[in-house]
């Protein structure tokens, strides 16, 4: 995957997104995310993305959105910003896509219903980093890190790309977004997780999820297969 396939450019964002809400998937930023695309609305939203910016924000649709699916069904107010990076037209005029996770985003209000997909104004949401407890940060991503490294599945796989990983040097918002999304815990936690821009509250948040959740062979962290399986809409 080319290096421009994942570039992103925040200062020349238009802060228009198209909406691609699921009830059943979270999508976290720093993550690939494998869809499966057949609903018209949706096919019309990714070829609309594939001749312009190519970005799609995944949303999250609240509780009680079963009665109003096939319409505008009301949303959580965080979503995050992806970047097609593959895709491929598949029988029956469907599509498989790979979404590369950018940025969290603030929905600031929908845009009138012109087209067949859902359209927002919305704006980034940068992660913060407080700097009274930044002498408490690297402590932190430790034990994050040392809590991650227990519910792992014995994989040599996971573990040799996960060390590849921390080489680069990532970032304690980075370790606790795909902690996240690794992380097998109900949809409410997760949005929970994403909708949270304090690295640090979010770190605290997740280390509580781990620490309690009960160690199965790595069951908590279904999350971690790979590929994981596509999400239909």
């Amino acid at each position: 995957m080319s290096e421009n396939a994942l570039s992103f450019d925040p200062t020349t964002f238009s802060g228009k997104v198209r909406l691609f809400p699921l009830p059943n998937l979270v999508m976290f930023p720093h993550v690939l995310q494998p869809l499966h695309i057949f609903e018209p609305r949706y096919k019309a939203m990714l070829e609309d993305a594939l001749t312009d910016d190519r970005l799609i924000a995944m949303a999250v649709l609240a509780p009680g959105w079963e009665k109003h699916y096939e319409g505008r069904p009301r949303l959580r107010p965080i979503a995050c910003l992806g970047k097609v990076v593959t895709h491929q037209e598949v029988e029956g005029e469907r599509y498989n896509i790979l979404l590369a996770g950018l940025r969290r985003v603030n929905i600031l209000r929908e845009l009138p219903p012109d087209r067949p997909f859902r359209e927002a104004l919305a704006e980034i949401v940068d992660d913060r980093y407080p700097a009274a407890a930044a002498s408490d940060r690297p402590a932190l991503q430790q034990r994050l890190l040392d809590s991650f490294r227990r519910f792992l599945p014995n994989v040599p796989e996971i573990h040799q790309h996960l060390e590849e990983l921390l080489c680069t040097g990532v970032s304690l918002g980075m370790l606790t977004d795909l902690a996240g999304y690794a992380m097998q815990i109900p949809i409410d936690a997760k949005t929970s997780l994403l909708e949270e821009a304090d690295v640090d509250r979010r770190c605290e948040a997740l280390l509580h999820m781990l620490e309690h959740a009960p160690r199965q062979g790595g069951a908590a962290l279904g999350g971690l297969k790979w590929p994981p399986d596509f999400s239909a809409n």
